[in-house]
């Protein structure tokens, strides 16, 4: 073998190990967390029988997650990505081993297990922002676009979510939910291991320019003053918020309503969810390759417009699985140019300082308005009927995603634009990292 080509080669793999540890490190975690959220779900649902205990246990996991990643932001940024994430993978380990313990030695207990699996999410949450603050060091270390980053990242998410979920069924039914749990608690150890042991050392330090030392209350007030003042980022995490909500009636209830009024069965349920996810990795796919490349407000705009409202006035309209799954693939496709998007768009214009707390504000934000969403579609299922719910649903999702054509701070999003111009706190301010951006 040529010497010299032997050489490129292997710094070409040096180049690239900052990449692709980094997603392993993703699809561990991704493929744990998936386990715990089918496994955990079925205990209680198999062992109480009841909807309402199944809920209160999702919700106890979810609200502390979401109040995690807020006020992580600053250990992150102070600490760095690299310790919190090994940190947080490692503690949320020992916890889902705790929740396995409780089922081997006391069986179900409610209370106990609402408790086990809401320090599950609060350690999660710190992980999770830990990680994404890693995106433009990342990005740096490789030489890659950020939208090929946080393309090839929400592919991952996706992709390791469907496959952990399927998996997740497959284990349940031959080892049981308990011991389906080990699985969860192995992955994120993974993670860990991951993390510490083959990411470069110098992806996840604490950033040089982090400023003089303050106080926990006043390093996340600045994040909070940042985040307001950067009038796109705030567009988004609204915009983002409702869909979301949205999203989660959609999903929680409509679709399950729809699947059993059509007396469809569980197949057609697993179907629809399937195609929007399988069809978001191959949009995501697209995205990493060739987002870069496109116009971003173009994109974005338009992807909503197409992943949103047209699935909720599919189910409306008809009762046709093919016809439904249709819709659902363009919709899921479009979908997956979605979050490279945001991701890139929120490390170019959070300065890296401030990364890990406003990249939590926006996260947590971002997904603030979700467990209402069961609730609302509930309701209008409930009080309107199905259909009227659906078409309810798509014509508030039809108002919300033509935000970016009504909002003027979406025009922040256009390529060379320059963030933050417009409204960015004079002490916010920092430079971004060289070949942080791609615009």
């Amino acid at each position: 073998m040529n010497p010299t080509a032997a050489g490129g080669a292997r710094g070409r793999l040096r180049q690239g190990r900052a990449l692709w540890s980094w997603l392993l490190a993703e699809v561990c975690s991704y493929l744990g967390t998936r386990f715990s959220m089918v496994a955990i779900p079925w205990l209680v649902l198999t062992g109480t029988g009841s909807a309402t205990a199944t809920g209160l246990v999702a919700a106890a996991e979810l609200a502390p997650y979401v109040l995690a990643k807020v006020v992580a932001g600053p250990w992150v940024d102070r600490w760095g990505g690299r310790r919190i994430a090994v940190l947080g993978d490692l503690l949320s380990a020992v916890a889902v081993l705790g929740v396995w313990l409780s089922f081997r030695l006391g069986g179900l207990s409610v209370p106990v297990l609402v408790g086990l699996v809401a320090v599950v999410g609060l350690l999660r949450g710190p992980a999770d922002v830990a990680k994404q603050a890693m995106t433009p060091a990342v990005a740096e270390h490789s030489g890659s676009p950020l939208e090929r980053v946080t393309g090839l990242a929400s592919m991952v998410e996706r992709l390791a979510s469907t496959v952990g979920a399927a998996a997740a069924g497959v284990v349940i039914a031959a080892i049981g939910g308990d011991d389906a749990l080990l699985v969860t608690a192995v992955a994120l150890l993974a993670s860990a291991a991951v993390v510490a042991r083959l990411l470069p050392v110098d992806v996840g330090r604490p950033v040089a320019d982090a400023g003089p030392p303050q106080g926990y209350g006043r390093s996340l007030a600045e994040g909070l003053r940042f985040l307001r003042g950067d009038s796109l980022l705030l567009s988004i995490v609204v915009m983002v918020a409702v869909t979301n909500l949205l999203d989660q009636a959609y999903s929680a209830v409509l679709v399950p309503v729809w699947v059993t009024t059509h007396a469809h069965g569980p197949e057609a349920l697993g179907l629809v969810f399937a195609a929007m996810t399988g069809s978001a990795v191959a949009g995501s796919a697209l995205a990493a390759w060739q987002g870069h490349r496109l116009p971003r407000l173009v994109v974005y705009a338009v992807a909503f417009l197409i992943a949103g409202a047209p699935r909720f006035w599919a189910l409306a309209l008809t009762d046709s699985v093919p016809a439904v799954v249709a819709v659902v693939v363009v919709g899921g496709l479009a979908s997956g140019f979605l979050n490279p998007i945001i991701g890139a768009l929120l490390v170019e214009r959070i300065p890296s300082r401030l990364l890990g707390r406003v990249s939590g504000l926006v996260s947590a934000s971002a997904w603030s308005l979700m467990p209402l969403g069961a609730l609302l579609g509930g309701v209008l299922a409930t009080r309107a009927g199905l259909g009227t719910a659906l078409v309810v649903g798509g014509a508030l999702y039809l108002l919300t995603t033509l935000a970016p054509f009504a909002v003027p701070s979406f025009r922040a999003m256009r390529r060379g634009a320059t963030a933050g111009t417009e409204s960015t706190p004079p002490d916010a301010s920092a430079p971004t990292r060289p070949g942080q951006s791609t615009a």
